[in-house]
């Protein structure tokens, strides 16, 4: 009697772990490669909304014998444009970037807003920043209260006038492009950069870390921008007047 050559079925179990164990160990390393794809084009995002604002302020200078410029207001409603003023003044010193009104991209690449905080005499459409002034938001390594200032010793940087902050991978604090808020973030560093209202004018900039978090992963990406750089850009000769 003849017999006929095949695989077992223990044979055929066997070969199918080795597949799934070959899969799931090529998975990993593209999940990473995806996740810092997305990091590389948000930063490339909040780098072309920084050069966005300094070019708003490049055109955008108060009216009189001595023309100032000035930054635009954090977006409101949702719609992309900057928010509303009263007698130059911003209404609201924090909220979304305003991406209609630069001419930037809407979201992060989680599809999340970018926060955008601005101090007031830097985006004061009838007075315009002067080379006197400096800006009121601070960036710290880490934060343990969002309602009271915190922030030293560490500070990263000091008196900056303009804040831009992505929620990151885990988007905790953001608001999506359909208008839906997020789940509040857990720890104090996150929650910090999710604090609309800055009554401390603080925000945390770290690198990503679980072990530094205990309530919660680090994972916002925040830029600034100084003083100093938008008076070297804007009024790269004299100074701002």
């Amino acid at each position: 009697m003849k017999q006929t050559c095949g695989f077992t079925l223990i044979e055929m179990a066997i070969v199918l772990v080795i597949i799934t164990i070959l899969i799931g160990g090529l998975a990993m390393p593209l999940s990473a490669q995806i996740q810092a794809r997305r990091i590389a084009e948000t930063n490339k995002t909040l780098d072309e909304a920084k050069e966005a604002i300094i070019g708003y302020a490049m055109t955008h200078n108060t009216a009189g014998a001595t023309p100032r410029p000035y930054l635009p207001c954090p977006n409101q409603n949702g719609d992309g444009t900057e928010g509303p003023r009263d007698a130059g003044r911003c209404l609201n010193p924090v909220g979304y970037l305003p991406w209609v009104t630069l001419g930037t991209a809407a979201q992060d690449a989680w599809g999340n807003r970018l926060l955008y905080a601005v101090t007031e005499e830097f985006s004061h459409s009838a007075t315009g920043f002067l080379n006197t002034d400096s800006g009121d938001l601070q960036i710290c390594n880490a934060s343990a209260n969002t309602g009271a200032a915190d922030c030293t010793p560490g500070n990263v940087a000091a008196n900056v006038p303009v804040v831009l902050v992505s929620y990151g991978p885990d988007g905790w604090g953001a608001r999506n492009v359909n208008g839906n808020k997020l789940a509040n973030p857990a720890s104090n560093n996150e929650r910090e950069n999710a604090n609309t209202v800055i009554v401390d004018k603080e925000f945390v900039s770290r690198q990503p870390s679980r072990a530094n978090d205990a309530a919660g992963e680090f994972d916002d990406l925040v830029k600034w921008i100084s003083a100093d750089q938008l008076r070297g850009r804007i009024c790269p000769t004299g100074g701002c007047p």
